[in-house]
């Protein structure tokens, strides 16, 4: 155990002193002797990556001091939070609480305030990327007492119908940062109370499972041709690969470079990325592959395989949305435009019209087969016969077939 005479002895040739009580806790030695820098060295729940974060200068922080700290970023690691992420937020919340309390303040004032009291973490950043996403481009600037209920509205309404499930998590999220306003005396009022009387009324959730828009299968070469062709941005790319793959877009946006086995033709999804939480191997079509390697060419040295153009990080879904609004992809739902994930449904189409064996296509799209007798005889992922079934529908979309 670390104590003060020792630790007022250390020079600068001497080596690191551990703490002894405090796993990771160190005091590294300085120009100056008797003067040491604390750090904690920990790997990130976040990253598993090796970091080191510091608590000052000795012996202006004590040892006691450095060990509560330490006990303290300890603490954040076991409930698997980044101690530096940490830090680095409540420096963002007190710099946003000295300006005039905008929208994008209040959101990450709420957020720093509820997150502790979710026990999944991946929960607490999906609540603060969706209002990053699709509300704070739009009133993030605004203060507070100017929201109104169009504002409300007009970052609802672009995925009111397309995306009802998201925008009902939005709407939930807008709500609670506008009653913590209110409940501040920041406003009187919360303007997404009345936000339904300026929107149409959505379809019901039975209906919503059953039909995002699709494109009508035999459609989708016409469109491939005439609007992607040989991708030269990543955001047709990515829609293209959505298409031969058959996969959720969310599963595509995260897609990373190390999950290929370009010759094999194998995608291995993870688990944690996978509606069903199983690991999925998804056989890769020549088309797919070619694909790929003329991506990969876009971005060479990014870890992601389809990264934002100017950030670098994951696509937003709303890329593909765009995408596909750009063109006026065409749905089987009159007035609507199909959607990335409707080609789920014109894959499955496609492979029941042309006698695919039904428990294929559910293999191909990750679905759980639900008769427990039926899942007992197929126990397998059924790669290898899901292979030629990729291929075929590859040649189709490209117009081969």
């Amino acid at each position: 155990m670390l104590r003060d005479a020792t630790a007022k002895s250390i020079k600068p040739e001497d080596k690191p002193l551990a703490d002894g009580t405090v796993a990771g806790l160190r005091l590294l030695p300085t120009k100056v002797k008797g003067r040491g820098q604390w750090k904690l060295r920990y790997v990130s729940p976040t990253t598993s990556k090796r970091r080191d974060i510091g608590f000052g200068v000795y012996p202006e922080v004590s040892i006691h001091e450095a060990r509560r700290l330490g006990t303290e970023a300890r603490q954040l690691i076991a409930a698997k939070l980044d101690p530096i992420e940490e830090r680095e937020q409540l420096k963002i919340v007190a710099k946003l609480e000295e300006q005039v309390l905008t929208f994008e303040a209040a959101a990450h004032k709420v957020h720093h305030d509820l997150k502790d009291g979710w026990k999944n973490t991946k929960h607490a950043q999906q609540w603060i990327n969706t209002l990053s996403t699709y509300a704070l481009p739009l009133i993030g600037a605004k203060p507070l007492g100017d929201i109104t209920v169009n504002d409300i509205a007009e970052v609802l309404r672009p995925i009111w119908l397309d995306k009802a499930e998201t925008a009902s998590r939005v709407k939930q999220r807008l709500h609670q940062v506008m009653e913590w306003s209110c409940a501040q005396g920041l406003r009187v009022g919360n303007p997404v109370d009345g936000v339904k009387h300026l929107l149409p009324k959505q379809p019901s959730a039975a209906v919503r499972v059953e039909n995002h828009p699709a494109m009508p299968w035999r459609m989708i070469p016409e469109f491939v041709a005439d609007h992607i062709g040989t991708p030269t941005k990543v955001s047709p790319a990515l829609l293209l690969f959505v298409i031969l793959t058959a996969v959720r877009s969310g599963e595509a946006r995260h897609a990373r470079w190390s999950e290929f086995d370009l010759k094999k033709h194998i995608w291995t999804v993870p688990a944690g990325r996978m509606k069903i939480g199983v690991a999925h191997r998804v056989p890769l079509a020549k088309q797919t592959v070619t694909l790929l390697s003329n991506t990969k060419a876009l971005n060479a040295r990014g870890k992601l395989v389809f990264p934002s153009p100017k950030a670098g990080n994951v696509l937003t879904d709303m890329a593909l949305t765009s995408l596909l609004r750009k063109h006026k992809a065409p749905s089987d739902i009159p007035g609507r435009v199909a959607t990335a994930h409707g080609f789920r449904s014109s894959f499955r189409d496609w492979a029941s019209e042309n006698e695919y064996p039904q428990h294929l296509a559910e293999s191909a799209l990750a679905h759980q087969i639900k008769n427990a007798v039926e899942r007992a005889y197929h126990r397998t992922d059924l790669l290898e016969q899901r292979r030629s079934m990729m291929q075929d529908w590859a040649d189709f979309v490209f117009g081969k077939k």
